[in-house]
């Protein structure tokens, strides 16, 4: 569809989209959300989040963690021992954007046999 068929104008646009596209590249993707929810239920060390968040790297979650405390939704805390002790929590935004997430998988279990269903009669009318 082309952009004249929106109604939307570029400035529109560029005003209103990509202020929520760049804020939910940060926090939509698959690493965000699962150290979002780890850290929810308290402070939480770097390993921690490791075996936490299942398949990701040390340096992904090295970079994610410093995405996350950039934008304000971790905070760091480093204690003064030996070796230093690291402890990531959520910041306020954070724990908003947590119940909002846990609004969407709750609103995902809810309506998942009716997408399945969907899902069934889109592909079957496909096939035909």
């Amino acid at each position: 569809m082309s952009q004249r068929n929106t109604g939307v104008t570029r400035e529109e646009f560029v005003e209103e989209a990509c202020p929520i596209v760049e804020v939910l590249d940060h926090v939509a993707g698959k690493w965000a959300i699962g150290i979002i929810v780890a850290a929810a239920r308290g402070p939480v060390r770097f390993t921690e989040l490791e075996r936490t968040v299942n398949g990701i790297s040390r340096r992904m979650l090295t970079l994610t963690l410093r995405k996350l405390e950039r934008d304000g939704l971790l905070h760091r805390t480093v204690y003064p021992t030996v070796p230093p002790k690291v402890e990531y929590s959520l910041t306020d935004i954070a724990r908003e954007l947590h119940e909002s997430l846990s609004s969407l998988v709750d609103w995902a279990e809810r309506h998942r046999g009716t997408i399945a269903a969907a899902r069934r009669s889109y592909d079957g009318a496909a096939a035909s």
